[in-house]
Formats: structure tokens, C-alpha cells, sequence
């Protein structure tokens, strides 16, 4: 079997499987790589760049290196490269868990009880609950919607096309480093460095990509592309501007505005001045509008795997 069905195949069932069986409990993978680059991070966490730059080559090389050793070791068997790739890919997205928990907190906010959505949001963003009525609330879910689309969904697939198993395992490394360490905090301002800057660059094809299928899948493409176009360049983020302001767009929205994070208010750019305040009922529409970005970009990453590979056998 070529490599591009091995791909499309393994892709398939593993968003089948996310779709289906959701995250684990205990003993996910995404967890235990987690704990690994923790332990890593203890041995070699100094306030420079450079030891940084170390801790993000051991963590993101050694998975990549896990995925090229598994991938090598199955190669002569078709049925267990797809397997390998299906459970690849359902260990590296997280669009079932996305969607899960953005729709706990709009089913909190519809029946009124703001104080179990202020407890849930935690789960899903990393903004001050405290700080945010339910309308704010919405607001944060849909813009965590929308960039998590990318992070955790098209991003991936993205990669997985590129580089296989390997690609897959390397993207998720990459952005569980970058949540862990790639904050600017006084602790990881500059050991961080070096995470924060590789996840701006591996979730770049991801993000236009992600930007790209909100605006086809979603109710408005002009309005989407519109936003996109004037808007995505005033986000803080190179990936997340084009997402977000895509969503905003296609869901009618605006989104951006004054924010705070641990304490810290930001005060940033709205997205598609055009469109109204976030509701509550948004929240239902965005994790469906991912949803749909989802599919859709399994199918173009597939075809894509399929036509590179079918060119170069």
C-alpha cells in the first residue's frame, strides 16, 4: 500500500476513533509526553536561551525519532501502518475534547449558572474567569474554539500529510512545549524562547489552512474573507490573527477586546468590526463550524498526501 492510503486511511480512523471514544481519562499520551519533558525541563532549566533551545530538541527530536522508529518497524505490514498512523492520529487531536468542552460551558451558561461555566472555562483557556459575565465568557470559548481548530486539529493533519507518523508526533511535541514553556513569564521568558518560536513556525501552514476552510465552510465567505484579509495582522499572534478573525467572520462575530490572564489585562485588536458581540448560542455554532473545518481538512491533506505520493511512486 502507498504511503499517501496508508495516510488517508490511518488519518480517517483516527478521527473516527477521537470522534468516537474521545481522550482517555488516565494515560493519554499527549500526558505522558507532557511528564517527560517535565522531567527533562528539571535537568536542564537555566535562564537562557540556549538551554531552552536544548530541552526543545531533546523533547520535539526524541518524538520524532519515536515516531520514525515505530513507522520503520510496521512498514512491511499494511494493516499496522494504517493502524500505527489511526492511533497517531488519534493521540495527537483533540477535536472531540475541544468540542466537548466548549458545549459543557455553553450548556452552563444557557441554564443560567454562570459559576459552573467560570469553573469549566479553566479547562478550555487559560482567561480569568472571574473577570467575565457570561456574554465574555462566550467570547473566550468561540476565540479558544477557533484557535484550537488549528492547534489541535488541522495543524496536526497537516503535518501528519508532510511527515507520517513522525510529523504527527512532532506537531503535537511542538505545541504541548509551547503550552508548557512558551508563555512569557518571568521563569520562561527566555528558556521558553525557543518553543514559543518553533510553534509560531510549525503552526503557520495549519493556521492558513484552518483560516482557508472557515471561510468556505462557514455562513458568510466574503465576510470570512474580509476579516481575514483586514483583520489578521492586528491579532499578537502570526496563527492565531488568521483563524480567529476567519471565524469571526464567517460566524458573524466579533471577537478580540480587552482580555486577562493571570492578572494581566490585555487590551487587543477586534476582529471583524463589522459583525456583532458574541452570544451564548455562538458557542454551538463555532464547535460546529469546527467541526466541519475538521472534515474538510482531513479530506484536503488526504488528497494531498495521495496526489505527492501517486507522483513520485
Amino acid at each position: 500500500m502507498r504511503a499517501g492510503r496508508v495516510f488517508a486511511y490511518g488519518a480517517a480512523a483516527g478521527l473516527l476513533g477521537d470522534q468516537l471514544l474521545g481522550d482517555p481519562r488516565r494515560g493519554h499520551p499527549v500526558a505522558a509526553f507532557g511528564r517527560a519533558a517535565g522531567a527533562v525541563e528539571r535537568v536542564l532549566w537555566r535562564d537562557h536561551r540556549g538551554w531552552g533551545t536544548l530541552h526543545t530538541a531533546v523533547c520535539v527530536g526524541g518524538a520524532v525519532a519515536l515516531g520514525a522508529v515505530a513507522e520503520k518497524a510496521v512498514r512491511p505490514s499494511r494493516t499496522a501502518s494504517v493502524a500505527l498512523t489511526a492511533a497517531a492520529t488519534w493521540a495527537v487531536v483533540g477535536g472531540s475534547s475541544l468540542a466537548r468542552e466548549a458545549r459543557g460551558i455553553g450548556r452552563a451558561l444557557r441554564a443560567g449558572d454562570v459559576e459552573g461555566a467560570r469553573e469549566r472555562l479553566p479547562h478550555l483557556c487559560g482567561r480569568d474567569p472571574q473577570a467575565l459575565d457570561a456574554d465574555g465568557m462566550a467570547r473566550a470559548v468561540v476565540e479558544s474554539v477557533a484557535e484550537n481548530t488549528s492547534d489541535a486539529v488541522v495543524g496536526a493533519l497537516v503535518w501528519g500529510a508532510v511527515g507520517g507518523v513522525p510529523g504527527l508526533l512532532g506537531f503535537r511535541a511542538v505545541n504541548t512545549l509551547d503550552a508548557m514553556v512558551g508563555h512569557r513569564s518571568a521563569r520562561y521568558r527566555r528558556y521558553g524562547w525557543a518553543s514559543a518560536r518553533l510553534d509560531d513556525v510549525a503552526g503557520w501552514p495549519g493556521a492558513r489552512l484552518t483560516a482557508a476552510l472557515a471561510t468556505v465552510a462557514g455562513g458568510d465567505p466574503r465576510g470570512a474573507a474580509r476579516a481575514w484579509r483586514a483583520d489578521a495582522a492586528k491579532h499578537p499572534s502570526p496563527n492565531a490573527g488568521p483563524v480567529e478573525a476567519s471565524f469571526a467572520g464567517a460566524l458573524g462575530v466579533r471577537l478580540g477586546g480587552t482580555l486577562s490572564y493571570g492578572g494581566r489585562v490585555e487590551h487587543r485588536p477586534v476582529l471583524n468590526t463589522r459583525g456583532r458581540a458574541v452570544a451564548v448560542p455562538d458557542i454551538e455554532r463555532a464547535v460546529r463550524l469546527s467541526r466541519r473545518v475538521g472534515l474538510l481538512a482531513l479530506g484536503v491533506t488526504a488528497a494531498a498526501r495521495l496526489l505527492v505520493k501517486g507522483r513520485t511512486s
